[in-house]
């Protein structure tokens, strides 16, 4: 049978079907073996290679573990089906799924890969209250990001280097719990093997080389994609020029932050700025 070629920028169920593919012929499996070892008709494995139908759940689930994906189609079923997400992360985060490297400047907020359930659903309360989002979609929010993180405890996790400005750090969110339950959550993360966790300090001033949240994804076969947000939307740049100049922007911005030591006392700090 002639293959359907797609284009995965094309649509995010275009991009759910070109992982499967990839990742079933990686295993030298048919439609129709993938099928039977999954539960479902080699008739519905086409469609979804073709984007003609939508996953379901538990086909995203299944064809992970039998294919060994890392949890890889999940998050991109979540892309797929859910509408709470801003616009052009979806794109990201498929990338992002499939990294092996992740570089992280964020400001005024902790990193969603690093928030804990508490602090996630006190953002989520604070956009239902202002009418950006429903309560639906705040919970589907929520559980989005508790399965993005799943992959940093896997061992195929990436390396991960986040650079937080000091205002992560600072910025009050959900009550003195809440807040104190995710610095200690930050510090428990800069003890893992594969996390590289830094502070930019409001001392570093004009020095510090962004003005916006920068994410850098580095694949499997080193292409290295750029992703930004403004408060409408996000954007993914596959553009050579600026993402090589991202980079060494961000090499200049690890140079300028706390050591990871200086970083961990500073976060320790704000633990102990909570307490009366």
């Amino acid at each position: 049978m002639r293959k359907t070629m797609l284009d995965p920028s094309s649509s995010p169920a275009a991009a759910f079907g070109v992982q499967l593919r990839r990742s079933r012929e990686a295993k030298g499996l048919t439609q129709r073996q993938l099928g039977a070892l999954i539960g479902f008709s080699n008739s519905f494995v086409s469609c979804i290679e073709r984007a003609t139908r939508n996953p379901t759940h538990a086909f995203a689930t299944k064809a992970d573990e039998y294919l060994e994906t890392g949890g890889t189609l999940e998050l991109m079923w979540w892309n797929l089906m859910h509408t709470a997400l801003l616009e052009g992360f979806p794109e990201y985060a498929a990338h992002e799924a499939r990294a092996v490297e992740l570089r992280m400047f964020e400001l005024g907020v902790i990193p969603g890969l690093f928030q804990t359930r508490a602090y996630a659903e006190a953002l989520a309360r604070a956009d239902v209250r202002r009418g950006g989002i429903t309560q639906e979609q705040a919970e589907e929010r929520v559980a989005y990001l508790l399965t993005r993180q799943h992959r940093l405890t896997l061992p195929s996790a990436p390396l991960v280097h986040a650079v937080l400005d000091e205002s992560c750090l600072q910025r009050f969110v959900g009550g003195n719990d809440v807040m104190d339950g995710q610095l200690e959550h930050l510090a428990q993360l800069s003890d893992r093997p594969n996390v590289l966790l830094q502070v930019a300090p409001f001392t570093m001033g004009e020095r510090r080389p962004f003005a916006l949240p920068v994410y850098l994804v580095t694949l499997a076969d080193r292409t290295m994609l750029g992703y930004t947000e403004s408060q409408e939307r996000g954007y993914l740049t596959r553009e050579t020029d600026t993402v090589r100049e991202w980079a060494r922007d961000y090499d200049r911005l690890q140079v300028g932050a706390l050591s990871d030591v200086a970083s961990l006392e500073l976060i320790n700090a704000a633990r102990k700025g909570l307490r009366p």
